[in-house]
């Protein structure tokens, strides 16, 4: 399906996570830094700002209130990593605009996260703001606040944005894969608004009056600018990467774009996927695809299904196996962009149950982010520092676009 589906395309084999050695020596301290990352991970507020459990849970049900032998998330996982933001994506797939189908898809989506929540009051509850997220913290619940990935579901009405705002969405990619009525995208090649379609930037400024924040994930760099130019709040990029790592790769942002974006006060949730994150694993995953598209071509008696599930392992026998980034590769990426632009513009958007086995060596579900807090330990981030990182960047964009929001008689 999409990009979400195709991503498994980069998914040959699983490799074990191998961890440093747990001891630091600092002076005649010897610090357990496995041990402090454990106390950090569980005594901070994690947020991730793009876990596609609900597409998962769509085609696959599963009660994730208990462990579950598939996927990257479920309740009893979270808690070992200490993950308690996990940002729910409600995310609909660009071709069923065209079919009219995009609402109603993501109504079924926002009422899956209804359901765990009712399923499970006492671990998890919808979180609609920075204050509620704080509060479920504190009462030790796992908060799940909504992303929209893909504003085809506005469907040409502004009072949706509105309406999906009351069913609980906090940001809108406006674009996925295909552009759609609002967006150009990054992954397509037709820009057929050069950026936003006049409805788009509509949208755009809907969003800053109602307090929802704006996601320049996916987009095309001409969409970017203009919400950058547009918006009167800070933005997030929910779940993407430094480009600098992946020259000529449009789903990542570059260096110009990150300091513009840190610049307006954003953040850049670093996705996880090894695409994202190095040149060889996306050179790989390109040259994958066509080479897959092309056996598709030569036996039409096959299904896309099998150019995900199986075509991997044919394509890994000439070409060897995929080249698995790992969990240094993503402390590289917050390394780069906070030499960039410092620490405050930095988080992380995993798109956990979204990249398939794509996932880095060290960071294969959601117990693992003691892992990258040990890292960034290693790398010499203070505590506070790291906090920020987990989750205090995000909660203060989120904080300000509120802020905003309540100077606009549109917001009530």
């Amino acid at each position: 399906m999409s990009n979400k589906t195709v991503s498994l395309l980069a998914a040959s084999l699983v490799l074990a996570a191998c961890g440093p050695d747990n001891d630091h020596t600092k002076g005649d301290a010897t610090v357990d830094l496995a041990a402090e990352a454990q106390r950090i991970a569980h005594s901070s507020i994690i947020v991730d700002t793009h876990i596609d459990l609900p597409m998962r849970l769509s085609l696959q049900p599963a009660d994730i209130a208990e462990a579950t032998e598939t996927g990257d998330f479920d309740y009893p996982r979270a808690v070992s990593g200490g993950l308690n933001v996990p940002f729910m994506s409600i995310y609909t797939g660009a071709s069923l605009e065209a079919e009219g189908q995009s609402f109603a898809a993501a109504e079924a989506l926002i009422d899956i996260v209804e359901e765990i929540v009712a399923d499970a009051p006492d671990k998890f509850a919808v979180a609609l703001s920075p204050a509620d997220v704080r509060r479920q913290f504190e009462a030790g619940l796992i908060s799940l606040p909504m992303g929209m990935e893909n504003g085809s579901p506005i469907a040409g009405d502004l009072d949706n944005v509105r309406y999906f705002y009351d069913r609980g969405i906090r940001y809108i990619t406006p674009a996925h894969s295909l552009s759609n009525h609002l967006s150009d995208s990054s992954y397509d090649e037709n820009r057929q608004w050069q950026g936003l379609s006049e409805f788009g930037k509509e949208v755009i400024r809907e969003m800053n009056r109602l307090g929802m924040m704006i996601d320049v994930s996916h987009l095309s760099d001409a969409a970017f600018w203009q919400i950058l130019d547009i918006s009167a709040a800070p933005v997030i990029a929910s779940h993407s990467s430094a480009r600098h790592f992946t020259p000529g790769w449009e789903r990542n942002i570059s260096d110009e774009m990150i300091v513009a974006l840190a610049e307006k006060g954003g953040v850049v949730q670093i996705n996880f996927g090894s695409m994202f994150l190095a040149a060889a694993a996306q050179d790989y995953y390109s040259a994958m695809k066509t080479a897959g598209e092309a056996y598709l071509a030569q036996h039409p008696e096959l299904s896309m299904e099998f150019l995900y599930k199986q075509y991997p392992a044919i394509y890994a026998e000439s070409a060897g196996p995929f080249p698995f980034a790992t969990l240094d590769t993503v402390l590289d990426h917050v390394d780069h962009i906070v030499g960039l632009v410092g620490i405050d513009h930095v988080g992380l958007g995993s798109d956990f149950e979204g990249v398939g086995n794509s996932l880095p060596v060290g960071l294969k579900d959601v117990s693992a982010y003691p892992n990258l807090i040990e890292g960034l330990l290693r790398r010499g981030y203070s505590e506070a520092d790291i906090k920020k990182i987990l989750g205090e960047n995000l909660l203060r964009v989120w904080e300000e676009v509120e802020a905003y929001a309540a100077t606009t008689s549109s917001s009530t």
